[in-house]
C-alpha cells in the first residue's frame, strides 16, 4: 500500500510540475512593423488578430505592432523580414510584384484577376481552391525567408476621390492620380493616367501640396480616417483595379520556425478567423463612413464613367496575359485562378445579382 501510496504522489508531484511549466512557458514577443501608421484602420483588425492570438497561446505569443519607418522604410519592410531586421512585417502583398510578379495576384489580383472573382469568392479559391498552397510557394519563389500570414481581404475598392466630377476617361487623364504600386498602378499608366505610387500616410500631405490632385486608398472607413474629406470632395466607389486586395502578415522565417507546433497552429487559426472577422468589420464601417461622410462632410457620391470599365478590363488582361507568358508561377497561379472562377464565378455571380439588385432597391427607396 505504502508502495501505491509513493508511486500515486510521485505522479501527482509530476503532474503539476508540468501544469506549472505549462503556466510559465516562456513568453515570445514578435514585434511587427506596419506600413502604415497606427492611426490607419487597418491596424484595429491587426491589433485584433493579435488579441486572438495571445488568448489562444494562453499569453505565450505576444504581437507588438510598430508604425510605419519604426525600423525601416515602408518599402523595405519584406527585405527586412527576410534578414531578421525585424521579426515581422504588415503590408500588401502586390507591394512586392517588382520582386515577383505573382505576388499580385495573392495581393491584389487586377480587376478581379479578369476573371470576376470579387473579395469573397477569392477566400474561397485561397481557402478550398489551392490558393493557400500556392501561397505558402510564393516565398521559397520569391527567395525570401518568410512566413506568410493572410489576414484582411477588402474590396471593392473605391475608384477614388477628385476636386470635379468627372464624367469620361478625358476628364480621368487630367489628374495626377495616386494608385498601388505594382500591376494595378501600371494598368492606369497603360490607360493614359497619370499614376503616381505612394503610400497611405503620405496622400493626404501630397493632396495638399498639389503634388497629386486625385487619389485612391480603399474604402470610405480608410480614407475617411486619412483625412481625404478635406481637400476632396467627389467620389466614386465603382473601381476595377482592386476589386479584390488582401493585406498580410509576414512573419521571418526563423522566427516563425521558432515557435512551436501548437503556437504555429493558433496563429494560422487567427488568421483564419481574421479572414471573416476583417471582411464584416469592414462592411458595417464603410457603411457609417460613408454615411457620415455624404451627410456631415459635403462629399458627393457619384457613379463611374462608363468608359473607364471596358478600357481598364481589356488593359488588366493584357498585363495578366503578358505575366503569364513570361513567368511560369505567376501562370500557374492564375491558371488556378482561372480554373477556379470556370466553376465558381457562373454561380457567385448570378447570386451576388440577386443581392446587388435586393441591396440596391433598398438604396434607393431611402433617396425617395
Amino acid at each position: 500500500m505504502k508502495t501505491h501510496l509513493k508511486k500515486l504522489a510521485g505522479l501527482l508531484c509530476a503532474s503539476a510540475l508540468g501544469m506549472s511549466s505549462l503556466a510559465y512557458a516562456e513568453k515570445v514577443t514578435i514585434k511587427i512593423q506596419s506600413v502604415l501608421p497606427t492611426k490607419a484602420d487597418e491596424i484595429v483588425m491587426v491589433k485584433d488578430f493579435a488579441e486572438n492570438v495571445s488568448k489562444l497561446t494562453n499569453g505565450e505569443v505576444v504581437i507588438e505592432v510598430l508604425p510605419d519607418g519604426a525600423i525601416v522604410s515602408g518599402r523595405d519592410i519584406l527585405n527586412a523580414v527576410d534578414k531578421g531586421l525585424v521579426d515581422g512585417g504588415f503590408a500588401w502583398t502586390h507591394y512586392w510584384s517588382g520582386q515577383h510578379p505573382a505576388a499580385m495576384l495573392f495581393g491584389s489580383p487586377v480587376a478581379g484577376a479578369g476573371v470576376g472573382i470579387d473579395n469573397i469568392a477569392f477566400i474561397s479559391w485561397f481557402m478550398n481552391g489551392g490558393g493557400k498552397e500556392l501561397y505558402n510557394r510564393l516565398w521559397d519563389e520569391m527567395g525570401v525567408n518568410v512566413h506568410g500570414l493572410m489576414l484582411q481581404p477588402v474590396g471593392p475598392e473605391a475608384l477614388g476621390w477628385f476636386k470635379e466630377p468627372i464624367e469620361s476617361m478625358e476628364d480621368f487623364r487630367k489628374y495626377r492620380f495616386r494608385t498601388p504600386p505594382g500591376i494595378p498602378g501600371q494598368t492606369y499608366k497603360d490607360i493614359g493616367v497619370a499614376s503616381v505610387a505612394m503610400g497611405g500616410g503620405d496622400i493626404l500631405p501630397a493632396l495638399e501640396k498639389g503634388t497629386i490632385d486625385a487619389a485612391e486608398w480603399c474604402c470610405p472607413k480608410p480614407d475617411s480616417v486619412f483625412g481625404f474629406q478635406k481637400v476632396l470632395k467627389h467620389y466614386y466607389l465603382q473601381g476595377l483595379h482592386q476589386v479584390v486586395v488582401n493585406a498580410d502578415m509576414y512573419i521571418n522565417g526563423d522566427v516563425w520556425d521558432s515557435l512551436t507546433e501548437a503556437q504555429q497552429h493558433a496563429m494560422n487559426v487567427a488568421a483564419d478567423a481574421s479572414l471573416i472577422r476583417s471582411l464584416s468589420y469592414r462592411i458595417y464601417e464603410n457603411g457609417k463612413a460613408l454615411k457620415d461622410l455624404t451627410e456631415n462632410h459635403g462629399v458627393q457620391l457619384h457613379d463611374t464613367p462608363a468608359d473607364y470599365f471596358p478600357e481598364y478590363m481589356n488593359a488588366a488582361k493584357a498585363a495578366l496575359e503578358k505575366n503569364s507568358a513570361e513567368n511560369a508561377f505567376f501562370k500557374e497561379v492564375w491558371d488556378s485562378q482561372k480554373a477556379f472562377a470556370d466553376i465558381a464565378v457562373p454561380f457567385w455571380a448570378g447570386a451576388q445579382t440577386s443581392n446587388a439588385k435586393l441591396g440596391m432597391a433598398y438604396a434607393n427607396s431611402k433617396k425617395e
